[in-house]
């Protein structure tokens, strides 16, 4: 490793791992993360309703990474040189990616997380009815599980806006509420639950409009903030936007910085926050690191290039909505692109893993 510049990645989500992986025949690599796996983040919702799914979509990063350093601790400060870390270490860096999307509260270990999708199983299992409060991706996507792999429990979906997917367009938006009807999956619009009254032993919740709605369990799957409050305190605290996103340039390095990248959600690019896109913004930093690397100016670093909004919301275990750049599709055949395996062994092989 002696003589090979070093790369500090700080974030082990779908972006930074990818990131990590694909910098390590040229670099000395460190990844930090607080947690000692991977999360195939789009495969949360399956493994919640079968949690034997998770045994591949929750990868221990020793696993896919064979020179890199792994660090299991967080990010508290930023200084010119060097990361500092949670447990008090300072990791010295040539370059710096940062890579830390949203909070996420998951444990710090994989077995840990693997017993608790055992019990979200067995919270869905013993309840009759179940009540998922957020009509985002995540909201649509679990009641879709459930009510395929249940389909005698009563599911509720509570949604403050007035058409669910409100990132993709009507017609697709309109399509996934069909399905969800069809199921007989209740969607209540433009009423929200109070997060702060919820709690695990009542089973009756009051909407913003009065409604009461017996359920066994909930879920709340509403948007989760950026995991970038720890960055006020960086040298990069000037580059983060007004929404604490980090502004980055068209290369993907920060701004104001020449040796400092931001990749996935914690970037201001305008596009919808997606996981693929995230390894689209990995490979290319990637591949702007190689060129640094060897000598090259910036003047020849790649750019990145927002592209139409793609979306594909599974449903189920053999249907889907998609919307693609002329069209948008729903049943089967988007079914058959992602709801099987939801991409997992596309992502195990992209890590140099067997599918």
């Amino acid at each position: 490793m002696a003589g090979k510049p070093r790369v500090v990645v700080v974030g082990g989500g779908i972006g930074g791992a990818l990131l990590a992986k694909t910098m390590e025949p040229d670099a000395d690599v460190v990844l930090l993360d607080p947690k000692d796996y991977l999360e195939i983040s789009w495969a949360e919702l399956r493994s919640m309703v079968e949690p034997s799914f998770a045994e591949r979509s929750l990868i221990y990063h020793k696993s896919y990474l064979t020179a890199a350093t792994i660090v299991k601790s967080s990010a508290v400060n930023i200084t010119e040189h060097a990361v500092l870390t949670a447990d008090g270490q300072s990791l010295a860096y040539d370059y710096l990616v940062v890579a830390t999307g949203h909070v996420l509260a998951s444990p710090g270990s994989r077995t840990d997380r693997l017993t608790e999708f055992q019990k979200e199983n067995g919270k869905i299992k013993s309840a009759k009815s179940v009540l998922i409060i957020g009509g985002g991706p995540t909201g649509v996507e679990l009641a879709g599980e459930i009510a395929v792999d249940y389909p005698d429990k009563k599911v509720t979906l509570v949604h403050r806006g007035s058409r669910l997917l409100e990132f993709i367009d009507q017609k697709a938006s309109k399509k996934c509420l069909d399905w969800l009807t069809s199921k007989k999956v209740d969607v209540l619009f433009k009423q929200s639950v109070d997060l702060d009254s919820l709690s695990n032993t009542e089973n009756s919740y009051k909407t913003s409009s009065g409604e009461t709605i017996t359920a066994d369990c909930h879920f709340v799957c509403i948007g989760k903030p950026l995991s970038s409050s720890w960055l006020h305190d960086t040298i990069l605290k000037e580059s983060l936007d007004n929404k604490g996103r980090l502004m980055v340039e068209k290369d993907l390095r920060v701004k104001g910085y020449n040796n400092v990248f931001a990749i996935g959600d914690i970037t201001d690019i305008p596009e919808i926050k997606q996981g693929y896109l995230a390894q689209k913004h990995a490979l290319l930093v990637a591949k702007n690191l190689k060129l640094l690397i060897k000598g090259s100016p910036a003047s020849k670093l790649g750019t990145y290039c927002p592209g139409f909004p793609l979306a594909i919301v599974s449903l189920g275990r053999k249907e889907a909505v998609a919307q693609l750049p002329f069209v948008t599709l729903s049943g089967r055949i988007p079914g058959i692109l992602k709801s099987g395996d939801l991409f997992v062994g596309k992502t195990r092989k992209q890590m140099g893993l067997g599918a």
